[in-house]
């Protein structure tokens, strides 16, 4: 028996139910015409992942349902093809994260999703009544069991559509990105796969969503664990699989991503995504002449276009020559409008203003460092406001564990786009970034090689303030990602003077980061969702 199944690897829109109902039935329009039996689409496709509070909504669960009927209705034009649409349910006072099988103009059965996950960025619990029932369905004689993406992560549901008589299982997914997470979910799959002895199709919402990043690369494995079939990441794709007596047949398979070039799409795809899905027409970034900012213009030009992003660089007397000099040949390389806006005068009207309120005793410290910050954000700020252009905020993972960064300067704007990205990481994306256009390198290599500095005082580095970014990200990585004790990091090699000092700011330093923008999460514990500690905290870690 054979069946050929197209999955639908779809960029949906959160709340664009007609939009999103457009794309499922494209995509089964160029099913159908390739001869597909049943198109497979992620999780929530018809709703986009997350919803959030609006399936809190009854309006919302209702435009989801008509929505439903309507694709439903336009189906019929494609005899001979069913589709698995994700989608909320709204049934007797409850709602599910539901997928149903639509066919000749009708829904044909509904699965609804067993294990709902509450850690990291979801909070499904909140949202969602598990289903309680496994549902296999036939489709052109074989026998598909349906599961939703934390289903095949339990097991348990597997074994039930195989206890129920599945022969193939559909899995329809919106996991999000972060490092590592294709290889996870190989392996999981694996692991049902030889456990039920059924090959497994799955696939996978592509499309960014406010800090969430879904990269799609749904795949095909064999009942023997083999990938037989693999769509890209960061991309729009119909993957057409074909299952013949229990088995399915090589396909195509798009080609793995290094880690480099996997976290580069994601944060690419992310800033198209925001913007583009928000309406925003355009880009601002301040230059600085640093690695940070020279990273984030990139992305952004690879994200936009040149046409679409627009550079500011606002030197003061502590800017070098050289940060200007580097900041014009990369805005050149890459095309983008750029000005330049010095703000000594500024500075010195902000001086004039404060220096009858400010105590004297409290000169030379970061107050006049901040208020340079604070200038070049407003200007920033006053750009965005007369154009509609979002600005991009330029600061790293580094910089946001343990505050350094200014509240209203550095930190003005409306989309972090290496929030979650730790120094160490941003050194080698440049370098991988340049090395995609060796004949022009986008990024100045003396932007790469010379000491990171704010340039907010005579001869600053950032080292002036904290350890080496080798050791603090090891032990930022290590105590905010994977809850190690700080005793037990001190325990592993590091000084106990920079783990208590690593600490301490990464504490102090919540209220900063709870006004810091979205930002695009790229790690396994990033900054946002799946971090919520408490401002007010009097908790002290044991050294």
């Amino acid at each position: 028996m054979s069946l050929t199944v197209a999955i639908a690897q779809i960029n949906a829109v959160v709340g664009d139910l007609a939009g999103n109902a457009e794309r499922i039935a494209d995509h089964a329009a160029r099913a159908h015409a390739a001869g597909a039996a049943l198109l497979l689409t992620p999780e929530l496709a018809l709703s986009g992942y997350p919803p959030e509070d609006l399936l809190l909504r009854p309006d919302f669960l209702d435009a989801c349902a008509h929505e439903l009927d309507a694709l439903a209705e336009r189906l019929a034009a494609f005899p001979g093809i069913a589709v698995l649409v994700g989608h909320p349910l709204a049934r007797d006072g409850h709602c599910y994260n539901a997928a149903t099988l639509l066919e000749g103009g009708r829904r044909v059965a509904t699965y609804c999703k067993r294990n709902l996950p509450n850690y990291d960025v979801f909070d499904e619990r909140r949202y969602f009544t598990p289903g309680d029932a496994s549902c296999v369905v036939d489709v052109a004689g074989v026998r598909c069991g349906i599961n939703i993406c934390e289903d095949v992560w339990s097991g348990d549901a597997v074994a039930g559509a195989r206890a129920a008589g599945a022969e193939v299982l559909l899995t329809l997914n919106a996991s999000p990105y972060h490092m590592n997470k294709s290889a996870q979910r190989a392996e999981v799959l694996r692991e049902r796969v030889v456990s039920t002895g059924m090959p497994v199709l799955y696939a996978n919402l592509v499309g960014g969503q406010d800090e969430l990043i879904f990269d799609g690369a749904s795949f095909a494995l064999d009942a023997d664990g083999t990938v037989r079939a693999a769509a890209p990441h960061f991309a729009e794709a119909l993957l057409f699989v074909e299952v013949r007596d229990g088995r399915v047949l090589p396909g195509e398979i798009a080609p793995a991503l290094a880690p480099e070039a996997e976290v580069y799409g994601a944060l690419v795809l992310g800033v198209r995504d925001y913007l583009g899905k928000n309406g925003f027409p355009g880009a601002i970034i301040g230059l600085s002449g640093g690695i940070d900012s020279a990273l984030t213009l990139a992305i952004a030009v690879d994200a936009l276009g040149p046409e679409r992003v627009r550079a500011v660089m606002m030197p003061s007397p502590y800017t070098a020559q050289i940060s200007l000099d580097d900041s014009r040949a990369m805005v050149e390389t890459l095309g983008v409008r750029y000005d330049e806006v010095p703000i000594e005068g500024a500075m010195q009207t902000f001086a004039g203003l404060l220096a009858p309120v400010l105590d004297a005793a409290g000169t030379g410290d970061t107050t006049e460092e901040n208020v340079q910050a604070r200038v070049r954000g407003l200007l920033l700020m006053a750009l965005s406001n007369r154009s509609g252009a979002l600005v991009l905020t330029t600061g790293n993972k580094s910089e946001m564990a343990v505050g350094y960064c200014t509240l209203y300067g550095d930190m003005a704007g409306g989309f972090a786009v290496i929030k979650d990205i730790a120094k160490t990481l941003v050194y080698r994306l440049a370098n991988w970034r340049n090395a995609q256009s060796p004949e022009a390198p986008v990024i100045p290599e003396r932007i790469i090689t010379r000491a990171p500095s704010a340039e907010l005082r005579p001869n600053q580095t950032d080292q002036d303030s904290l350890p080496p970014y080798e050791v603090l990200d090891a032990i930022v990585e290590a105590y905010m990602e994977k809850d190690i004790s700080p005793r037990a990091i001190i325990e592993s090699g590091y000084a106990e003077a920079d783990v208590r000092r690593v600490v301490r700011l990464l504490r102090i330093s919540e209220y900063k980061r709870r006004q810091a923008p979205v930002g695009i999460r790229v790690t396994q514990r990033g900054f946002g969702k799946d971090w919520r500690y408490p401002i007010t905290n009097r908790y002290r870690d044991a050294f």
